[in-house]
């Protein structure tokens, strides 16, 4: 069965963005041929799951072949109708129904990408299998916290942690069953 995965970086202090959505702390621990395991991480997924303020950031900063590269389906969670490009589908529907069905399909994993509000509804719900935070070293003081108030416990257990010479931590938990 395809787990869902939550591979995103954080500030010490719980935040994945700046006020305004702003992301230019993640340039903090930029080094050239350093990808925290991300590539590896790509490999095993064919599906992403992503909300529209975090895409369009992406696709104003990074571009357009971010996602829109045919290489995998990407689900774009917005609440605005918008037309399809290549494989991207703009999903204006029950995340839950959504995830559900991937989940029942064959294929590789399902990368939520976030944003918060996508995560926090995907925790509500029990459907995050996975998770790799990279912790980077600054304290924001306010944004947009990764995890908010008013979901379920639940337990993980710690598959791996590692240290990078950018100060960088990364911390790998799967779900306890």
């Amino acid at each position: 069965m395809r787990k869902l995965s939550v591979f995103i970086a954080t500030s010490l202090d719980g935040y994945i963005a700046k006020p305004n959505d702003d992301l230019g702390f993640l340039k903090l621990v930029e080094k050239e041929g350093e990808d925290y395991g991300y590539a590896e991480f790509k490999a095993n997924i064919d599906t992403i799951i992503i909300g529209r303020k975090t895409y369009d950031w992406v696709q104003r900063e990074i571009g357009t072949s971010h996602y829109d590269n045919g290489e995998r389906n990407v689900y774009v969670i917005t609440r605005t109708e918008r037309q399809n490009v290549g494989k991207t589908t703009f999903y204006t529907g029950n995340i839950t129904d959504l995830v559900q069905q991937l989940k029942s399909e064959t294929g590789k994993n399902i990368y939520c990408d976030g944003g918060a509000e996508i995560v926090n509804e995907l925790l509500k719900s029990d459907l995050i299998e996975e998770f790799i935070i990279s912790i980077v070293p600054v304290l924001v003081g306010n944004g947009t916290r990764l995890f908010k108030d008013g979901r379920p416990e639940q337990l993980l257990e710690l598959v791996n942690s590692k240290t990078f010479d950018t100060g960088l931590t990364q911390l790998h938990y799967k779900r306890k069953r």
